[in-house]
């Protein structure tokens, strides 16, 4: 079982898995995040799984993104609207690809 297939659970369902957990006391006061909290814990269950960017240099695009909001920022104080708008769809189809490489 991992944190995804709990999460899933309603809280009557996390609250009879809690009660089947030796030394897990007070779950029938807790809402869903903090029995969720308590259950990773007793059970030893990583809280979020991380998500390795497949294909692309992480680093290497995030630098790309800040080079190019310190130019976005240059443009807007030269009042130059095509250099801006330019530069702005350019971050957002960085971040979308680092979104996507993440899933």
């Amino acid at each position: 079982m991992d944190y995804h297939e709990l999460k899933k659970k309603s809280v009557a369902e996390l609250r009879e898995q809690a009660a089947k957990v030796e030394g897990l006391t007070g779950y029938t006061q807790m809402n869903k995040q903090h029995l969720l909290e308590a259950l990773c814990k007793h059970l030893g269950i990583a809280m979020h799984a991380h998500h390795a960017a497949s294909g692309i240099d992480k680093a290497a695009v995030k630098a790309r993104i800040q080079a190019l909001k310190a130019a976005r920022d240059q443009a807007l104080a030269a009042n130059d609207r095509t250099l801006f708008s330019r530069t702005l769809r350019k971050i957002h189809r960085l971040k979308r690809q680092l979104r996507r490489a993440a899933v």
